[in-house]
């Protein structure tokens, strides 16, 4: 009677048992389906975004749900690299900066091939890329080679804006800009505002905006009534548009420079900064890859668009 009761005790003890183990690994199991789901869910988050990038040479990118952007940062060899602005191509909402660079970085997916979601194809080297801007001296660009400082100042939502110090000496002296950048969801084109200063005081200096044309590969176009400048190009079997726009009375003069030397070939919007040292102008690119902009007029008739907004 005794043995009867101590194998029943025993059974009630293994079931109580079980039924634990079971409870345990059914937590485990879901709290990693939680885990995975929300990793998915942050990994393809919708946003406008920035990120310093000391793994990769101190990159500093930034994207909306778009386009996004990258430039060189302190740790970038001097050799072959300057201030322009690269573009990445992307044909996805959601966020890839963080996902390319522990891809390119850690797992052996480089991001200059498209895995589904984009690529970055696009050179820009020693050129101002998309946008990048330079003092202009007798007819010639005088650029900073990469940030010195960031400061990131909203980031995650439907807006990113950060502020890139650039300070380098030029035939006029020591040119500081504080350039605050700034990205919209649903836009093509971020926006800068720059705070110049020469020799450590406000200055009305003489800038130049860069399109680059890669050797003169790309279609120029200008306008100086709606302040644009444009090139329009096909990188892979696919057209992209680059450009800049900025307030028709602050266009100076327009000009397309085309070198025998790689990558300076630019059309150039020749402006200034007021006498309290302040610039602002939009900048940005179109990838027919992504399926929205897929020709030369729409990409114009994009940009003449955002001086009358």
């Amino acid at each position: 009677m005794i043995h009867s009761n101590v194998s029943k005790t025993k059974l009630l003890l293994c079931s109580m048992f079980s039924v634990l183990a079971i409870t345990a690994c059914s937590m485990q199991t879901t709290q990693l389906e939680e885990d995975t789901t929300k990793a998915i869910t942050e990994q393809n988050k919708v946003m406008a975004y920035a990120r310093f990038v000391p793994e990769r040479n101190d990159d500093f990118a930034w994207e909306n749900d778009k386009v996004a952007f990258r430039v060189y940062g302190p740790a970038a060899p001097l050799k072959g690299h300057s201030n322009g602005v690269d573009a990445w191509f992307k044909k996805v909402d959601y966020s890839i900066i963080d996902k390319w660079y522990d891809n390119h970085l850690n797992k052996g997916k480089s991001y200059h091939v498209d895995h589904g979601e984009g690529y970055d194809v696009y050179h820009t080297g020693i050129s101002r890329g998309v946008g990048g801007s330079a003092i202009w001296i007798d007819g010639k660009p005088h650029a900073a080679h990469s940030f010195k400082r960031y400061n990131i100042i909203e980031s995650g939502g439907d807006r990113v804006e950060f502020e890139l110090i650039y300070e380098w000496f030029t035939p006029l002296g020591i040119v500081k800009e504080v350039k605050t950048i700034s990205l919209e969801m649903g836009s093509q084109l971020y926006q800068v505002d720059s705070i110049f200063t020469l020799d450590e005081e406000l200055a009305s200096l003489p800038i130049a905006i860069g399109i680059a044309t890669h050797d003169g590969k790309a279609a120029v176009f200008e306008d100086k009534e709606t302040g644009k400048i444009a090139a329009w190009e096909v990188i892979n079997g696919k057209g992209v548009g680059t450009g800049a726009v900025i307030a028709p009375s602050r266009v100076e003069s327009i000009k397309h420079i085309e070198s025998d030397v790689k990558d300076e070939s630019h059309i150039w919007l020749i402006t200034s900064s007021n006498e309290q040292g302040k610039l602002s102008y939009k900048a940005g690119f179109a990838w027919e890859g992504a399926g929205e902009i897929t020709s030369t007029q729409q990409w114009l008739d994009y940009l003449n668009s955002q001086n009358k907004q």
